[in-house]
């Protein structure tokens, strides 16, 4: 295992740069069609992310966060599983499943989080606190790469952070909490750790604009903003409700009366959140454009994007790209098995 191989990033584009796929287009409903059909002749499921495009989440077989989507790679009986989500979803899904054959829409759709923090940088930093006789428990979100992976004592998700942190870190431990220094500050509030905090976060969840957020707000009375941990500290701030995904989506099936909801994460939630709650409506917190300052309501994450019915098709057709098995994959096994499903 060598430092080149586990420290090659994907790249990570600025959100309002990216560039749809320039191939031709075709129907959406054929495509379904034509993916229903290849998923039985392929022997084949389909796993998708909330962040991904609502067409494609109404033709996987399980959908959901990055916590109930790892559960549910585990009771895949197919020969195949096809992940729609980026890159490190699909990682968690082979190591889960090695004996599964395990495909990527497009092996481009990386995570900003996960390049936050390579494993070389991690590996130094943990080196550099064992140095000062620090006794350190590393915590890593699950936005990380298998590498990353293989040098933590736990991996969290959104959804089960707290409890982690909580239950089964030891009290006299300091921790390392990588990558994502937003849901890291969240978690040192609501479960009184210190944390020492890594430097990274999401490139959709930190440029929601506070502003245009307070206007929408003052603009739809008795609205409600829900956001994710991710946003930074302002956000979390003056929302209402605070959670991962799938807490979301809970959250708004459990309020019977119809209600305005503004949503801080990535705006292909709002899907899942329609199906499952008709009756509200759900309006997308604006983000500020990186390249003129502008607000825009299309916070959508490039990565996730990636993923079309086309290109889902194509892999199910073709069967690559697939997600090759590396010798790390073991110990980040270990530790994804017993933080997520034990």
């Amino acid at each position: 295992m060598t430092t080149a191989t586990l420290g090659s990033p994907l790249p990570v584009m600025d959100p309002r740069s990216f560039e749809a796929d320039e191939r031709t287009e075709e129907d959406p409903l054929d495509l379904m069609d034509e993916i229903d059909r290849l998923k039985k002749e392929k022997d084949a499921t389909i796993l998708a992310h909330y962040y991904v495009d609502g067409e494609i989440q109404d033709v996987a077989d399980f959908c959901g966060d990055s916590l109930q989507l790892a559960r549910d790679a585990t009771k895949v009986t197919t020969g195949t599983i096809v992940f729609c989500g980026v890159h490190f979803m699909a990682e968690s899904a082979k190591i889960l499943n090695p004996e599964k054959r395990v495909l990527l829409p497009d092996l481009l759709a990386g995570c900003s989080l996960a390049e936050s923090c390579t494993y070389p940088a991690l590996k130094a930093r943990q080196e550099e606190l064992k140095a000062e006789g620090r006794d350190v428990v590393t915590v890593a979100y699950i936005n990380t790469s298998a590498a990353v992976k293989s040098l933590c004592d736990w991996i969290v998700t959104s959804g089960n952070a707290r409890e982690v942190i909580e239950d089964r870190v030891p009290k006299d431990k300091e921790i390392l909490f990588v990558p994502d220094q937003h849901l890291g500050r969240y978690l040192v509030e609501v479960t009184g750790r210190e944390m020492i905090l890594w430097p990274g976060s999401c490139m959709v969840h930190e440029i929601f604009s506070l502003t245009d957020m307070r206007r929408a707000k003052k603009n739809n009375p008795g609205s409600e903003v829900i956001a994710h941990p991710e946003c930074p500290q302002n956000i979390l701030a003056e929302s209402d409700f605070i959670g991962g995904t799938e807490r979301l989506k809970q959250y708004v099936m459990g309020i019977e009366e119809p209600r305005t909801f503004l949503v801080a994460t990535e705006a292909a939630m709002i899907h899942p959140l329609e199906k499952a709650a008709p009756r509200h409506t759900f309006i997308p917190v604006p983000g500020i454009m990186t390249d003129s300052g502008e607000t825009c309501a299309c916070n959508r994450c490039p990565h996730m994007a990636r993923n079309t019915l086309q290109k889902t098709r194509d892999c199910l057709r073709d069967g690559k790209p697939e997600i090759e098995w590396k010798d790390y994959f073991d110990p980040a096994k270990e530790v994804l098995t017993r933080s997520l499903l034990q």
